[in-house]
């Protein structure tokens, strides 16, 4: 399936519409255009395929360029940079082009995803049909993609022009309150999602955006709808005197409240009737949660990730924005496990690891025996030399920068992409059956409803290898597994945001990684509540654990052996493929020690690993040595300043412009 879609959108040429310069000059076609458009199903795909590759643009760097991924559990590397000022939560720096791109994207993919739409529903095989066929999935695809990029945009810039698409404006836009978004995407999936095909049905993978994921937007939409978030509060706000209720904070300078609409019950118990439809109903068609591993290595939630990195539709996707390469893939390159390799021809390549782990969180999130504990966060990279080496605490990229996601790893592709970075083809995965499943639980603990929490919380828990959850079934208990479940996908911070707990736990993290820095200045190490020590300083040592000089993937956890432990880690063995000259040395597993117990590093202990070889290596120390940079900033540091969490991206000025004076940014968003 793959290949063949990819190959469709390699040559689609996309005759019916013009490029967008700017979403407001899409020019419209003619008749002529329509009819050949609609000769096939083939030629209208190709022309559908067109907006698939639109939306590789606006998802390839997915959370990584949405700044998602920066919560009280993760966060971006490099201190002070542009690239990661929304996720610091600092408005008064963030330029005003920050997300232009991906903005212009989203409404490229409504202008031609739309027209689309609006030309197949004049065909007779669409008007006329009494059941499902390919020309009504094609129908129903393209008002989901509409769908999709409105409720992205929602969610990623608030409220913002809409129904605009495809036409040219003289005297100017309004702007339109999310809330009526939302509502007229939920009606127009409701419209056309009885047309499609369920996932599995019709051929359809998850590349495809089919029936079942139709119905999961209803769920996103009502759930975006329904939940807390950050409102403006000036003058332009566009909500039409909606009084909204249960709000937790306001912010005067910024002009924002962090409120819920009125009617969010009403939001939330269909967000619930949907997510069960897709989750357990009739419109989950194929998509299952996987609980067990056919590789024989009895971890169920890593296998859900080497399907991406074999290159494999994952079963447990709703839906997957394809890649293949050589086209551009920002997994692993922005978001999985850091190499310090060269852009070409390494061993393996660059990755740029733009999403990092708290160490707070990386020592005390998950629990003894939890298999998503490795297999989500990992503390070593790749030296691009066929080696692993460890990654260090403070600012930086690649082998710098912290804790890494192992999600993505090129080193665990069946055959690693080693020609150049950022073109190894990992598909996106846009959406998965957990995730909906913790929304739901958000949604039913919200309700009152926690019965149905505990079952899904628990579900999630037993295929990670772990028993019942020990507490009480509430939000904590929903974000606590979201981090554990969720970790680098983008979606711990707008689980907190929703459930009105995001600033609490931002202040929480903040606080918490002051006296963690200040028991490593004071005594070199830090004691969690859970036993878990961090220290100023670790010791590694090379070892090779093939045999042969080769490198070699490490899977299962061994407490027993230092280059086991943390487990999910190793190296590929380069030497087999075209980047074999970029390999150096002949051990390329690396052993650590003290990683989480405190060795003195004037001690017997330490004294007798450097006999056998290790290496005292900067650890904790570097947290102390950029506490006032990295460590402070970086890490939700606007939540100080502003306790409304300023989640937004701005609206670009081409925008403002063009709307005649009647849009402007909000929550003290530049102007300009």
């Amino acid at each position: 399936m793959k290949k063949i879609l990819y190959a469709i959108i390699a040559l689609a040429a996309c005759v019916m519409l013009t490029q967008c310069k700017d979403f407001l000059s899409v020019s419209s076609p003619n008749k002529m255009d329509n009819d050949f458009v609609t000769s096939s199903v083939s030629e209208s795909f190709k022309t559908l395929s067109q907006c698939y590759r639109t939306i590789l643009s606006v998802s390839g760097g997915g959370n990584y360029n949405w700044n998602d991924s920066q919560s009280d559990a993760e966060y971006y590397p490099e201190y002070n940079s542009g690239n990661g000022r929304t996720g610091f939560l600092d408005v008064d720096k963030v330029p005003i082009t920050d997300a232009n791109g991906q903005y212009n994207n989203l409404f490229t993919v409504l202008a031609r995803a739309s027209r689309i739409g609006k030309i197949l529903e004049e065909k007779e095989e669409v008007t006329g049909a009494s059941g499902v066929n390919d020309w009504t999935q094609l129908y129903g695809e393209a008002w989901t993609m509409w769908a999709w990029a409105n409720i992205e945009l929602v969610r990623h810039f608030g409220d913002v022009p809409f129904g605009l698409e495809n036409s040219v404006v003289d005297e100017g836009y309004p702007l339109t309150s999310r809330f009526e978004i939302l509502d007229a995407c939920i009606a127009k999936l409701k419209e056309v999602e009885s047309k499609m095909y369920y996932l599995g049905e019709g051929g359809l993978q998850a590349e495809r955006m089919t029936r079942t994921f139709a119905n999961a937007l209803i769920a996103e939409a009502n759930l975006l709808a329904g939940g807390f978030q950050t409102l403006r509060a000036d003058e332009n706000a566009p909500y039409g005197g909606i009084s909204f209720v249960d709000q937790i904070e306001s912010d005067a300078t910024h002009k924002a409240i962090y409120a819920r609409h009125p009617n969010w019950r009403t939001y939330y118990q269909e967000a619930q009737t949907y997510f069960r439809k897709v989750i357990s109903g009739d419109a989950k068609g194929t998509a299952r949660l996987i609980t067990s591993d056919d590789r024989g290595l009895g971890n169920p939630f890593q296998r859900g990730f080497q399907y991406i990195m074999d290159m494999q539709v994952s079963p447990e996707s709703y839906y997957e924005v394809g890649n293949q390469a050589p086209l551009q893939s920002e997994r692993p390159y922005s978001q999985g496990r850091p190499s310090d390799g060269a852009t070409k021809n390494a061993a393996c390549c660059k990755v740029f690891g733009g999403i990092r782990v708290i160490p707070t969180a990386y020592y005390q999130i998950f629990e003894d025996g939890d298999l998503r504990w490795d297999a989500s966060a990992v503390v070593t990279g790749s030296d691009g030399k066929g080696s692993e080496a460890m990654l260090t605490l403070n600012s930086g990229s690649r082998l710098k920068g912290g804790i890494g996601i192992n999600k993505w790893d090129i080193n665990k592709m069946k055959t690693p992409y080693v020609t150049a970075c950022r073109n190894s083809g990992m598909n996106y995965v846009f959406y998965r059956v957990p995730t909906a499943m913790l929304k739901l639980a958000m949604v039913d603990v919200q309700l009152g409803e926690t019965s149905e929490a505990g079952t899904l919380i628990n579900q999630l828990r037993a295929r990670a290898g772990l028993g019942n959850y020990p507490g009480t079934i509430d939000e904590y208990a929903v974000i606590a597994e979201t981090k554990r479940e969720a970790l680098g996908e983008g979606d711990i911070k707008y689980m907190e945001v929703r459930a009105g707990k995001f600033t609490e736990l931002a202040k929480a993290m903040r606080a918490e990684l002051k006296t963690v820095i200040a028991g490593l200045e004071a005594d070199g190490y830090y004691t969690f509540k859970n036993g878990r020590t961090i220290s100023n300083y670790i010791w590694t040592k090379q070892v090779d654990l093939s045999g042969n000089n080769k490198a070699q993937n490490t899977y299962n956890r061994d407490e027993s052996n230092p280059a086991l432990t943390p487990g999910w880690r190793g190296g590929y063995d380069y030497t087999t493929t075209s980047s074999s000259g970029a390999v150096v040395g002949e051990k390329h597993n690396l052993a650590i020690k003290g990683l989480f117990e405190y060795i003195d590093p004037a001690g017997a202990e330490a004294a007798a690993l450097e006999a056998d070889g290790y290496k005292k290596t900067d650890w904790g120390i570097d947290m102390v040595k950029e506490k006032g940079t990295l460590w402070d900033y970086n890490m939700l540091s606007g939540i100080d300043y502003c306790s409304v969490p300023m989640v937004y991206h701005p609206l670009p000025l081409t925008t403002i412009q063009q709307s005649k004076g009647q849009v402007t940014n909000g929550y003290g968003l530049p102007q300009e």
